[in-house]
């Protein structure tokens, strides 16, 4: 007898935390199932579908408001849309999923990936493909910033990594005239306090640095996560090293240390922000 459910198609549409089960229905963040009302689930679903487009408020009345239905369609919309923006915790005045178009309608900017399974039934293997849709200019889920180019980001993530190399090597490379300055403007044994924190930091983050590069220069798809556990560590490291300026003294202003100084406090940080936008799809697909 055949199988009711055979070569059954499932449509899914995966965005930030959310995957959303067109067949079943069902809205589910970081795999929990989410309650979400009729109404908001197919106002989500037309968004998704033509995600990155406007969908005009006419669009939407078409198919969720039959012609011979009579209802208040600007009251209801509104707050079929208000529901979803409290299910999805976005917000209309700073949108992460959800854009209003005024006096059009609506546009959905965070990226989304489909992806469509057909099995013969169940306890079947599946199989499917899967795109991804955003729109030009689709924002970060999380950090509301248009999504550059993965190369851009990485190839600034390596630069990083190779600047706090070079300072590493040199110093290690000029330890004595380092001592020198330290001696200029440091009393007694806080100068040589001062060369063994730079031989010791030096000599730990150039394995981290290699690591770092190595992992962005094949595309460890979880670098994403190993950084952040990483992170504290990387933080201290860099907040010391943001006081490398001043041993360039003799060579160089106050002025110019202290600016340079301040530039490398923020670097760190800079760090993180390009690792989550690089590997913004597979914490996606997590």
């Amino acid at each position: 007898m055949p199988n009711s459910q055979a070569n059954r198609s499932v449509k899914i549409a995966r965005f930030g935390l959310f995957e959303l089960n067109l067949d079943a229905s069902e809205l589910r963040k970081n795999g929990a199932k989410v309650r979400l009302q009729e109404q908001p689930f197919q106002v989500l679903a037309l968004l998704l579908e033509r995600a990155g487009e406007v969908v005009t408020r006419e669009d939407l009345r078409q198919k969720l408001w039959p012609s011979n239905t009579f209802v208040d369609f600007d009251h209801s919309l509104n707050t079929a849309v208000n529901k979803l923006r409290e299910t999805l915790g976005d917000s209309a005045s700073s949108p992460r999923y959800i854009e209003t178009v005024a006096r059009r309608g609506y546009r959905f900017i965070a990226p989304v990936q489909t992806s469509e399974q057909t099995g013969a039934g169940p306890g079947s293997e599946t199989s499917g493909s899967e795109t991804s849709k955003a729109s030009p200019n689709a924002l970060h889920p999380e950090l509301a910033v248009p999504i550059p180019r993965r190369g851009l980001t990485r190839g600034l993530f390596a630069l990083i990594q190779v600047m706090y190399l070079t300072f590493y090597l040199v110093a290690l490379f000029h330890l004595h005239p380092v001592l020198a300055i330290a001696d200029s403007f440091l009393p007694g044994w806080w100068a040589t306090a001062l060369v063994v924190a730079v031989t010791v930091t030096a000599a730990c983050g150039i394995p981290l640095r290699c690591y770092l590069l190595s992992a962005i220069g094949f595309d460890y798809q979880r670098l994403g996560e190993k950084f952040l556990q990483i992170f504290p560590v990387l933080l201290a490291l860099d907040e010391l090293w943001a006081i490398a300026p001043f041993l360039l003294i003799q060579k160089i202003s106050l002025g110019a240390a202290i600016a340079a100084s301040a530039a490398l406090l923020y670097v760190p940080f800079s760090e993180r922000t390009l690792v989550r936008m690089a590997y913004l799809r597979q914490r996606l697909r997590d």
